[in-house]
This record gives structure tokens, C-alpha cells and sequence, in this order.
């Protein structure tokens, strides 16, 4: 979805239009699932709420059809013309109101590109980082419903992204987008379909009107070929009883701490944020393997009044297995793949990276329990600063990059949580060499349950970003204060006991 953006105010408007539908979508997935877990009941015993449920809802009295590994039903043809009809809608739907001719695509424009060479846009941040991942998750959507497992869904996107920059647009192909499309989409892509699954699941043999819609919003190409196909594509994603944490916070963020460096844009102190964050697939779970790519994952989401989005982040095992040590203690190792969107009103960066790490969760005490995630590996990113209305304004890069994540879960009352994220951003730019951008971004949490699956959560955010060029240097920092308040998806904190 490239465009060529002037300083005219159509194609701004253009702009803006298509990323505050992009926000709309987004706080619609977050409250449609979120309303997928009312129905879980709390347990008797006072020690379990704070343990993760994984029995499906007392209310389901018909088991849901699950789709088998090997699906009978599946189609290669139905998610190939799916994505073809889905490129040439938005190719028509962008030279209709995008302002710019960069979709006239035609016969001679299409021979031109299969003979091109494949460049690095500089095309809107937001289109080309959030938009095309986007756009690759309905790629993949199409083929995963369709019955195709996650590396038959992968090369469908790769395929549908190659599809649009050769077809799709006139301009030459970009490499950059069949990154962040075919690989970024792909992770995101695959989050999304495992959580409209269990909006289906939970509904039994026949999910409601409103379950149905609440699926498609998260994944539209699901929704779309279970509406279209009917009873081939009706049988649910089978979870293997993964074991999963949800959690809903809506509240008020004020800025603390502010350095504004090169940015030139003025920030909102004050913003209301609603958030979403699911870790699927918890350690500890018994009978439960690591076969699948996205067996674990974790999905968290970010709309802000300030920008719309303040982050997309997705991390998930693609190869791995379990392993323990002692009673207390249970985890996962392997190779994960990540897909990253961040914009703190200063500055933003978007990375899709492969790291090794590993997950796991050791109980302290008979209700104290420690979870956490430590990963390293390399990403292709993109940051730059914020600069008034100029959407170009950023660079592309190889970038080493870790995350180390923490929750201390205090039985049924209170959670701390901590995630720390590091991007170093080397050789950005040919013209820029031996430049690089160190991202740091911080967040610690308190939650408090006080009652059911209510809580209230404290929320300390921190960010920085160090740039070092030949043209330009110098640092960008924030700091945010928020109180939320959350809704718990399982009256608890995500712990996993096997004990």
C-alpha cells in the first residue's frame, strides 16, 4: 500500500483516514475478544483463582467440531483466488480515494516490475510497518482457514505479498514490504487466527451471530470463508487445551518525563489508552506439547488518544520443545519469531525478527509463582523520529535486539510485571554510515484484583532513543505515569500449576 506522499493536503488526509480506520479495527478486536471471557465461572477453591482455567465454558453444550491436523477439507485453490480477489479489491479501492496514481497498475506496468530490481521505499511509516503486516495476516488468514497449516500459510503470504508489489502497484517492487508483509504478517497473521478460534470454540457446536462477528473482526479472511463455504471451513482450530492469560485495561497515562531531541512534534501530556494482551499456550500445562509453530505466543496491543497506536507487539515458538528442572519449575526453549510496532509520540520503530530464547514459569511457594521470557536475536527494523506531518522520516536496518520479561504472580490478590526491549539499529543507511539507533523501551506494572475478574493496575513506561549520525545525534526520552483499570480474562494472573 505504497503512496507517494507530497506536503498536499489530500494525500495527508488520505493518510490519516486509512491509519484512524487501521485504530478503529484495532479497538474493535480488543473489545470483541475481551467479551469472549464473561462466561468463564470462578473456581471454589481461593488458592486456584489466581490459577490459569483451561476447561472449556459451562455454558457450551454441544462440543465445537474441531478441524483434525491433516484437514480433508482443506483447499490450495480457495485461499489463492481469496487473496488474488482481496488484492484486486484494494487495488481498485486505493485508486479510487488514495489520491496518488501509484495502483494504476496495468500489463505494461506488471512486465515492467517482473523485470525490475527490487528497492527500499521510503513510503508512510505507518503504511508501510503496520499496513503491510496487516495486510500479510489476511493473507495468511485465508489459507489458514482454508485447512493449510502455518508453513503452507507462509508461502501463501509470501506469495500474495510478492502478488501485490509485481501486480498490485506500478511503482518498482519493494523488498522491504515483502519483509514486513510475508514474514511480519505471517506472525500476526497466525495470533490472530488462534484467538477468533476460541471466540468460536466457546460458543459449541453453533457460535451465536455475535460470536461469529467478533471472530471475523479479529480475523477477517476467517470470517470470510466460513461465511462463503459454510460447513466445509466450520470446524474450529483445535488448540490442544492450550492454557492461556487475557487481560483488558482501559485508563489515563500522563507524561513525567520528556526529551524531546530531533522531534519537532508537539506530544499529547495527557491520553486515554485501552490495551489488549493475551499469552496463549503458558508452560506448565500438562499433557501439553510445543508441535506447532505459535503454540506459545504472546499478542499485546495499544490504542492511544494521543497517536491511535501506541504498540503492536507479537512474539511466538516456531520450533521448540518443554523441559524442566525440579518439581518447581517448567519452560520452554527454541527459535521464536517477533513482530514489532512502537510509536511513543516521539519517535517510532517496527522490527520482524527471529530470536532463540526460552519461557518459563517457577513456583516460589505454594502461591507465589515467577513467569518470565528472555530472548535474544536479529531483526530487519525500521526507526526514525516524529516530525510534524512528515510520515518519510525514518531509516531501515539489520538490528540485534533482546527482551527479557518478568510477572510475579502473589496468589489471587497481585501481579508485578516488567518487560524490557532493546533495538540497536546498525548501517541504517548507505548515506548515513556508521550511524546507528539504540532503542530502550521499559515497562513496569502493579495489579491489584478486587474482585473477580476485576483489578486496577499502576503502570510506569519509559523510552528512549539514542541516535548517533554523521548529520545528526542526540537522545529522545519519555516516561509515563497510568492507572488502568483491568478486566481479567481468568480471575487470575496466568499461573500454570502442575503440581
Amino acid at each position: 500500500m505504497r503512496c507517494e506522499y507530497s506536503a498536499s493536503v489530500k494525500k495527508h488526509t488520505s493518510l490519516s483516514k486509512r491509519v484512524y480506520v487501521l485504530g478503529l479495527l484495532l479497538l474493535a478486536q480488543i473489545n470483541a475478544y475481551a467479551e469472549t471471557e464473561l462466561d468463564t465461572q470462578l473456581p471454589d477453591d481461593p488458592v486456584e483463582i489466581g490459577v490459569v482455567q483451561k476447561n472449556p465454558s459451562p455454558e457450551i453444550t454441544e462440543p465445537f467440531p474441531v478441524a483434525p491436523e491433516d484437514n480433508p477439507n482443506k483447499s490450495y485453490w480457495i485461499p489463492a483466488a481469496g487473496i488474488v480477489g482481496f488484492d484486486v479489491l484494494l487495488n481498485l479501492f486505493n485508486r479510487r480515494f488514495s489520491g496518488v496514481s501509484d495502483y494504476d497498475s496495468n500489463f505494461s506496468t506488471i512486465k515492467k516490475n517482473l523485470r525490475s530490481s527490487w528497492v527500499e521505499d521510503r513510503d508512510a511509516f505507518n503504511i508501510n510497518q503496520l499496513g503491510h503486516p496487516y495486510q500479510g495476516s489476511m493473507y495468511h488468514g485465508f489459507a489458514r482457514s482454508a485447512g493449510l497449516n502455518y508453513w503452507e500459510s507462509l508461502g501463501y503470504t509470501l506469495a500474495g505479498s510478492a502478488f501485490w508489489e509485481i501486480a498490485g502497484e506500478k511503482v518498482p517492487p519493494s523488498k522491504n514490504d515483502m519483509i514486513s508483509t510475508g514474514i511480519g504478517g505471517t506472525f500476526l497473521g497466525e495470533a490472530l487466527f488462534r484467538m477468533s478460534n476460541i471466540v468460536l470454540e466457546k460458543g459449541g457446536s453453533q457460535p451465536s451471530a455475535w460470536r461469529e462477528a467478533g471472530a471475523a473482526i479479529i480475523s477477517p479472511a476467517t470470517g470470510f470463508n466460513r461465511y462463503a463455504f459454510g460447513d466445509r471451513f466450520d470446524a474450529v482450530f483445535d488448540r490442544n487445551d492450550a492454557a492461556y492469560y487475557s487481560r483488558t485495561q482501559f485508563g489515563i497515562s500522563n507524561t513525567i518525563q520528556y526529551n524531546r531531541g530531533t522531534s519537532r512534534k508537539d506530544i499529547k501530556e495527557n491520553d486515554a489508552q485501552l490495551e489488549f494482551s493475551m499469552d496463549y499456550g503458558l508452560p506448565g500445562q500438562e499433557g501439553y506439547s510445543y508441535t506447532r509453530p505459535f503454540d506459545y505466543f504472546v499478542f499485546q496491543g495499544a490504542a492511544s488518544s494521543a497517536n491511535v497506536f501506541e504498540n503492536v507487539l507479537v512474539r511466538g515458538l516456531l520450533f521448540g520443545t518443554d523441559y524442566k528442572m525440579g518439581e518447581n519449575y517448567r519452560g520452554i526453549w527454541g527459535l521464536y519469531g517477533s513482530y514489532d510496532y512502537i510509536s511513543p509520540q516521539t519517535f517510532r520503530v517496527s522490527s520482524t525478527a527471529l530470536s532463540i530464547g526460552t519461557t518459563g514459569q517457577l513456583w516460589l511457594s505454594e502461591s507465589v509463582a515467577l513467569q518470565g521470557s528472555v530472548l535474544g536475536g536479529l531483526g530487519y527494523a525500521a526507526v526514525g523520529t516524529l516530525s510534524g506531518n512528515d510520515e518519510q522520516d525514518y531509516r531501515y536496518g539489520v538490528a540485534p535486539q533482546a527482551l527479557v520479561a518478568l510477572r510475579l504472580i502473589m496468589g489471587d490478590k497481585a501481579s508485578i510485571d516488567f518487560t524490557g526491549r532493546e533495538y540497536f539499529v546498525k548501517d541504517v543507511d548507505s548515506g548515513n554510515a556508521g550511524g546507528h539507533d539504540n532503542i530502550l523501551r521499559s515497562d513496569l506494572a502493579f495489579t491489584y484484583r478486587i474482585h473477580k475478574k476485576h483489578a486496577v493496575s499502576l503502570k510506569y513506561q519509559w523510552n528512549q532513543r539514542d541516535a548517533s549520525y554523521l548529520n545528526s545525534e542526540g537522545k529522545q526520552t519519555t516516561g509515563t505515569v497510568g492507572i488502568f483499570y483491568t478486566f481479567l480474562g481468568h480471575d487470575g494472573f496466568g499461573a500454570t500449576d502442575w503440581r
